[in-house]
């Protein structure tokens, strides 16, 4: 594709912005956790899982932005790992304890955007020379 990488650039600033919409409400418990609070109470805490995530997205820019082969293989690995970390906060925030937590549009979008990325890694616009 002809602009995969600017995509894919665009892909992993939009999982950063969704690390900061609400993911779930537990309305039991009245809380509306993100990427940055995921703290229910004392015994259950989920951590902030937007710095792992953040932390694959630079890294994942740095990459769609470098046109070197290199760069292009790393980047399927990271955004892979980006894309793994998006689906265990998944299954880990919307799982049902004692009751089903509501979805909100920022764990889904969260996934999407993950995805994305994923597509675009694999979509690299790099000219490759034969050899002599």
């Amino acid at each position: 594709m002809k602009y995969s990488q600017q995509i894919g650039v665009l892909a992993a600033l939009l999982l950063i912005g969704s690390c900061f919409l609400p993911w779930v409400e537990i309305p039991y418990l009245h809380k509306t956790l993100n990427g940055f609070n995921g703290k229910v109470n004392e015994n259950i805490s989920f951590g902030t899982q937007a710095k792992t995530h953040i932390f694959f997205a630079i890294i994942a820019i740095t990459l769609f932005l470098v046109n070197k082969i290199w760069a292009k293989r790393t980047n399927i690995f990271i955004c892979f790992l980006s894309l793994t970390w998006a689906i265990k906060n998944y299954i880990l925030f919307s799982i049902c304890r004692p009751e089903c937590p509501t979805v909100k549009p920022g764990l889904y979008l969260l996934l999407v955007f993950a995805i994305v990325m994923q597509i675009m890694a694999l979509l690299p616009t790099l000219k490759v020379e034969p050899a002599k």
